[in-house]
């Protein structure tokens, strides 16, 4: 088990340097210049050199690269060119509502989707199961901005239980805040959950025709003893790795949502920032979030060796 950490974590720290080198290759060769676009078209070119070495724009690439590495192994992401703040505080005042959004989008998508998976793979061919895949295959068309305006325009709008978009702050209180996620949580796990109901009732399906669950009946346990015993488990390994993709969806593709609910998340920042040409905010938040999806892949290969020894026993 520790041989196959060991070569996930060097894999996880080669994929981290490779996306650090094209996320400042490709931002930085976007057209447009971020000090004459904060000056404004009618600025003199001197003006626009100061402020260029101010911003630090003025010394070769290769090493704002190490300068901008280097601070973030530290902790520090540099100063927004717009707003001359800490990127670091700009995105951690962000990211208390971005990642509990994530979490609580996830968590409902998990309590939709296992259950309506297992339903429907122990019922193949039967009516629960045809009308869970025609609700699932609702919610993979239908996008989920759609969802997140039939939210609004029902339990905002016409029942007034929820407000149409803000958020109110954990100082208000827990509930009042998570109050706030909730519609925006539901508008993004409906669509998730359709995708690893699916996924679920597949991997299912699958394994119920191996032999092992042949013998698990053949020994007397009965049906849905097999299912749960022996099914559900050896059914986790693609079911895992749509759930690490799906929180790293979450974390980081929530822009449309957080923009419908007037959410101050990350991505709405990130959305900001290529407005304005705050490459550094844009660099910063997007190796964040490629940070935090090579993390969670990090801990699925790991959920993987625990749930299937023989992965364990190939390394």
């Amino acid at each position: 088990m520790l041989r196959y950490s060991l070569k996930r974590l060097l894999s996880l720290i080669i994929s981290l340097v490779i996306a650090s080198l094209v996320i400042f290759a490709v931002i930085e060769v976007a057209p447009g210049d971020p000090a004459s676009f904060m000056l404004g078209v009618n600025a003199q070119p001197d003006t626009v050199a100061a402020l260029r070495t101010e911003l630090g724009l003025d010394v070769p690439k290769w090493q704002r690269y190490l300068t901008w590495v280097g601070g973030m192994v530290q902790g520090e992401f540099g100063t927004s060119y717009t707003y001359r703040t800490p990127v670091t505080q700009m995105v951690a005042d962000r990211l208390v509502v971005s990642l509990p959004l994530a979490l609580y989008a996830l968590t409902l998508s998990t309590l939709i989707a296992f259950p309506a998976g297992i339903y429907a793979a122990a019922r193949r061919g039967k009516a629960g199961d045809v009308a869970v895949m025609g609700a699932t295959q609702l919610g993979v068309a239908v996008p989920n901005f759609w969802f997140a305006m039939m939210m609004v325009l029902i339990f905002a709008i016409n029942l007034r239980w929820f407000s149409a978009g803000g958020f109110a702050g954990w100082d208000k209180g827990f509930l009042l805040a998570m109050k706030s996620l909730t519609l925006p949580a539901i508008s993004l796990a409906l669509p998730q959950a359709a995708i690893l109901a699916r996924v679920m009732r597949s991997a299912l399906l699958d394994i119920l025709g191996e032999d092992f669950m042949r013998t698990a009946r053949a020994k007397g346990l009965s049906r849905r003893q097999a299912l749960w015993r022996h099914g559900v488990r050896n059914a986790m390994i693609p079911v895992l790795t749509i759930l690490g993709l799906q929180f790293s969806f979450l974390l980081a593709g929530a822009i449309i949502i957080e923009n419908v609910f007037y959410l101050p998340g990350l991505g709405r920042l990130v959305f900001q920032a290529i407005s304005s040409r705050d490459l550094i905010v844009v660099e910063s938040v997007v190796m964040l979030l490629v940070f935090a999806v090579i993390t969670v892949n990090f801990v699925v290969d790991l959920a993987y060796a625990a749930v299937d020894p023989r992965l364990r026993a190939r390394t």
